[in-house]
């Protein structure tokens, strides 16, 4: 089993979405800024699964508490049933760039698609502030308490 998880950089970018992984990420908060064209949310990410150890049988996680903003938005759709659960990303996909109406820029169409929703949005892109170190955790979540309660703060954590 890892001992530590050595955290590559606290801002993740669009251009990192290749190496990003989205499954069984929790949604704490949904927030909007209209003045800046923002969507932002409160995430519990998973940057890593750990294999269950010999005898053991459910995996370990390292899960940090992140805020995602994306960038230049319009469009937002949000499609949501919950019986007041958690939300759940299933998997973030993106479309192929186009550019923006004025054409000074490219946009794409994110859906975040998740168990109990689906959001989907147009955007320049995206950063994901990292705000604490990941936490080896037996669960994919750290916890109201834990994660120091909903955050949309943009202060990443020292590396």
């Amino acid at each position: 089993m890892i001992d530590n998880y050595e955290l590559e950089k606290s801002i993740w970018s669009d251009g990192d979405f290749a190496v990003m992984g989205w499954h069984d990420v929790t949604v704490w908060a949904i927030g909007t800024n209209p003045e800046a064209f923002e969507l932002v949310l409160d995430l519990d990410y998973i940057f890593k699964w750990v294999d269950p150890a010999a005898g053991e049988t459910y995996y370990k996680f390292w899960v940090s508490p992140a805020t995602m903003v994306f960038e230049n938005v319009h469009s937002v759709n949000v499609d949501m049933q919950s019986e007041f659960g958690a939300i759940e990303i299933t998997d973030l996909h993106r479309h192929e760039p186009t550019s923006t109406r004025d054409g000074k820029a490219t946009q794409r169409i994110y859906r975040l698609e998740c168990q109990e929703a689906e959001i989907a949005l147009s955007a320049t892109g995206f950063k994901m502030f990292v705000r604490q170190q990941p936490i080896l955790l037996d669960s994919q979540s750290l916890g109201l308490e834990r994660r120091g309660g909903i955050s949309f703060a943009r202060k990443a954590c020292v590396i």
